[in-house]
């Protein structure tokens, strides 16, 4: 009778305690970032009994956001300015921020043919669209110009760009034919068959640093300071290579 009263109580304590040590963290997502973010997620709640929630959307429109006040507690953002930005404001913990990956740009269309080995498509100007994300919100974007810049064909291509809010709006464009080419991110093209494409190369833009900073909101967060210790962790790592991007 003692025994099993003490297990009761055993039972009692550990169904007590964990809705207590299960937490919840909400994660701003860069859209570049979303499938390797989603598996990531899963493996976390797996992992931890924590779950992350994420939201997906261009990193300038979530630093607008998370200025204004927005509760999420993790930023994922597709560059180095903003979460940079946010430790210098206060708004992200110091000593917190880190590259969680660095992403590819590649030229894409779903036309067989079209996009050569060495992007001298963007010359030949055998397309009426090109879609990009937009440079003042989207990192993607920022080296999308640059790329153009370098290769002296903005100016000439400017009159047929479609800018998309973000580098998932751009894909879009491309698959739903309202652009023939469009630069988009290496890790939106894992898995997808047929078409034609050039991986842009690293020297032709500054790179893409995507940086994560753990925001003042979740500082006091269990939840969000173990999505940030296995975001940093190797399982965590394999995933983001697996899905075309470098680590370091």
């Amino acid at each position: 009778m003692r025994l099993m009263t003490r297990l009761i109580a055993v039972l009692i304590v550990l169904f007590a305690a964990s809705p207590a040590a299960a937490a919840e963290t909400r994660v701003a997502v860069a859209a570049n970032f979303a499938e390797p973010a989603k598996v990531i997620a899963a493996r976390f709640t797996a992992r931890t009994g924590h779950d992350a929630t994420l939201s997906f959307g261009s990193s300038g429109q979530f630093y607008a956001q998370i200025a204004n006040g927005a509760p999420y507690e993790v930023f994922l953002s597709a560059d180095r300015e903003r979460p940079e930005k946010a430790e210098a404001e206060g708004l992200g913990v110091a000593g917190s921020r880190f590259t969680y990956a660095i992403g590819r740009l590649v030229l894409y269309s779903k036309t067989p043919g079209l996009v050569d080995g060495r992007g001298a498509v963007l010359s030949q100007g055998r397309f009426q669209k090109l879609a990009i994300a937009d440079p003042r919100t989207a990192p993607y974007g920022v080296a999308a110009v640059e790329t153009m810049k370098k290769r002296r064909v903005y100016q000439a291509l400017q009159p047929r760009l479609v800018q998309g809010t973000s580098i998932t709006q751009a894909y879009q464009f491309v698959e739903t034919g309202a652009a023939e080419v469009g630069f988009v991110a290496a890790s939106q093209l894992i898995g997808v068959k047929g078409g034609s494409r050039w991986l842009v190369p690293a020297s032709d833009h500054t790179p893409i640093d995507q940086q994560a900073v753990l925001l003042k909101t979740g500082a006091n967060s269990a939840a969000a300071q173990a999505f940030i210790r296995f975001l940093k962790g190797p399982e965590a790592r394999a995933i983001i290579q697996r899905y075309g991007y470098e680590v370091r």
